[in-house]
C-alpha cells in the first residue's frame, strides 16, 4: 500500500499488501484459536488487556508519531489518542467481569434463571483513517476481552497504525490469533464478512460503506454495529455563557483537524446572542495554529489526502453558490501538504451543501434562529443523528433540550466525546448500535436464557 505525508505530500515507504491467501490463512487462525481463547478465565483476558494498555503507555511517542505521519494529526492530539486507548483498556480490565457477569431473573421459587454472556467467535472490524488507534481499541479492547477473536481491515492509508496495533497485542501476550490485521484492500471486505467462520461486524466509517457491509451482514444473518457519518448540531441558547461556547465551538470543530464524525458541525445560535457568539466564534476559529502537525503548538494539521482536502473545499464553494457568506478562511493554503484553513460560513440555507451533507474538515455552517423550538427543529433537520451540543445556564433546560434532539448522544455545556464508560453510537443514516460502556461488550456476545430447575418439582 503506498503512503503519503499529508504534511508535505512526500511518500513515505510503501507497506506490502496481502492477498486473499494470506487472508484465508488470518481467518482461518482467528476460528482455531477461539475455542482455546473464549475458554480462558475472565481474569486472566482482563489481566492481558491491562498488559496492552500497559504496552501502549511505553510506545505513546513511537505509535503518536506514526499517526501523524500517516494521516497528519497533530502530534498533541495523536499522544492523547494513545492514552486513551490505553484508558480504554484500563476499563475493560477492571469492569469486564463485571459487565459481562451472570444476571438472575427471578421467575418460580424452585428454578435458577439466568442470563449468560458468552462470545460468538471471530468479529472482523472495518476501521477508518481518522483516529486509527482508537476506533480500533475502542472495537477491540471489549471484544477481545469478552472471549472473541478480532480480525482488522484497517483503512488504506493507514496500514502502519494497522501492523502497530497487532502488534500491542502480540506485546501484551494475546496467543497467535487472537487479534490479526488484514492489510487489505476494501474489495476483499465482502468476502470476509460473507466467510461462516466470522460470526458479526463492526464498521466505522461513511453511510454508503456502512449500508454496504450492513446489507452482506444482513443477507447473512449475522449481528452488525454501524457507526457512520454525524452532521452534529451545536445549539446556543440565549442564557448561554457565550464566550464558553465559542471557545469549545471552535475546539469541537477542529478537533483532528476537523476530521471527526462527532465534530460539530452546525452551529444554531437564537438571535438574542447570535452576534456575540459569531464574533466570539470567528475570533476562536482565526486564532488557531495551522501547521506542522508534528509541533507541538500546532492547533490543526493537514487533511489527510488531497483529495479530502478537494471534497471539503468543493463543499464550501458549493455552499457559497448556495447563497451563504464566507466570514473566514475558505481556499486551501498556498503551501506544501493538504492544509485547509479554519472556516466560518453564515447564512447558510437549510437545503445548502453543508447543511445536508457531512463536512469533514474544519468548516463550520452558523445559522441565526428565533428561539429555542426553532434551534430544535433546525437541530433534527438532517439525515444524520449521531451526536449533539446544547449550551445553556438552566441544566434542566439543557436536559429537556437535549431529549428533543435526535442523536444518539448529546452533551449539555460540553464538546460531543466518545469515553469508555459510556455508550456510544448513532441513529437514522449515522448507524446503529452501541460501542463502549457496558452496551460496547455486549454487542457481541450470546445473551443465553438458562433455565435450571429443581428436578423433585418437576410436574409428570
Amino acid at each position: 500500500m503506498d503512503r503519503i505525508n499529508p504534511a508535505t505530500g512526500e511518500q513515505l515507504d510503501p507497506v506490502e499488501t496481502e492477498d486473499e491467501a494470506d487472508v484465508e490463512r488470518a481467518v482461518e487462525r482467528a476460528s482455531e484459536v477461539y475455542p482455546e481463547w473464549s475458554g480462558r478465565r475472565m481474569e486472566e483476558r482482563q489481566k492481558l488487556l491491562a498488559r496492552a494498555g500497559d504496552v501502549l503507555r511505553e510506545n505513546k511517542q513511537e505509535y503518536a508519531e506514526l499517526m501523524t505521519r500517516e494521516m497528519g494529526k497533530p502530534i498533541s492530539g495523536a499522544l492523547s489518542e494513545v492514552e486513551k486507548c490505553a484508558w480504554a483498556c484500563d476499563h475493560y480490565a477492571e469492569k469486564a467481569g463485571e459487565y459481562l457477569a451472570d444476571e438472575h431473573i427471578g421467575t418460580e421459587p424452585h428454578a435458577d434463571a439466568f442470563v449468560s454472556y458468552e462470545p460468538l467467535g471471530p468479529v472482523l472490524a472495518v476501521m477508518p483513517w481518522n483516529y486509527p488507534f482508537w476506533q480500533v481499541f475502542r472495537f477491540a479492547a471489549p471484544t477481545l476481552t469478552a472471549g472473541n477473536t478480532g480480525l482488522l481491515k484497517h483503512a488504506s492509508n493507514v496500514p502502519g497504525c494497522a501492523q502497530a496495533i497487532e502488534e500491542v497485542f502480540r506485546e501484551a501476550g494475546y496467543p497467535e490469533g487472537a487479534f490479526q490485521s488484514l492489510i487489505v484492500g476494501s474489495d476483499l471486505v465482502e468476502q470476509v464478512v460473507e466467510d461462516d467462520r466470522v460470526r458479526a461486524v463492526t464498521l466505522t466509517g461513511s453511510e454508503g460503506a456502512g449500508r454496504a457491509v450492513g446489507a452482506t451482514a444482513g443477507e447473512q444473518l449475522k449481528p452488525s454495529v454501524l457507526e457512520l457519518g454525524g452532521s452534529d448540531p451545536f445549539v446556543v441558547l440565549e442564557d448561554a455563557d457565550v464566550e464558553a461556547a465559542a471557545a469549545v465551538g471552535a475546539r469541537a470543530r477542529t478537533l483532528n483537524s476537523g476530521q471527526s464524525c462527532i465534530a460539530a458541525k452546525r452551529f444554531i445560535a437564537v438571535e438574542e446572542v447570535y452576534d456575540e457568539f459569531l464574533d466570539a466564534f470567528v475570533s476562536e476559529m482565526e486564532a488557531l495554529t495551522v501547521g506542522d502537525p508534528m509541533e507541538e503548538e500546532t492547533d490543526i494539521g493537514p487533511q489527510a489526502r488531497e483529495d479530502l482536502m478537494a471534497d471539503l473545499h468543493e463543499q464550501v464553494e458549493d455552499t457559497l453558490s448556495d447563497g451563504a457568506e464566507l466570514r473566514t478562511g475558505g481556499e486551501p493554503l498556498d503551501r506544501d501538504g493538504f492544509f485547509y484553513p479554519p472556516t466560518v460560513l453564515t447564512d447558510v440555507p437549510r437545503d445548502a451543501t453543508m447543511s445536508c451533507e457531512e463536512v469533514f474538515g474544519p468548516a463550520a455552517a452558523v445559522y441565526e434562529v428565533p428561539d429555542e423550538e426553532t434551534a430544535v427543529d433546525l437541530a433534527n433537520d438532517s439525515t444524520y443523528g449521531l451526536g449533539g451540543s446544547v449550551w445553556t445556564e438552566d441544566l434542566d433546560r439543557g436536559a429537556r433540550v437535549a431529549r428533543r434532539i435526535e442523536s444518539g448522544c448529546v452533551f449539555v455545556n460540553e464538546l460531543t466525546k466518545s469515553d469508555p464508560r459510556i455508550p456510544f453510537g448513532g441513529v437514522k443514516d449515522s448507524g446503529y448500535g452501541r460501542e463502549l460502556g457496558e452496551f460496547g461488550i455486549k454487542a457481541f456476545v450470546n445473551e443465553k436464557t438458562v433455565w435450571v430447575q429443581s428436578a423433585a418439582d418437576q410436574d409428570v
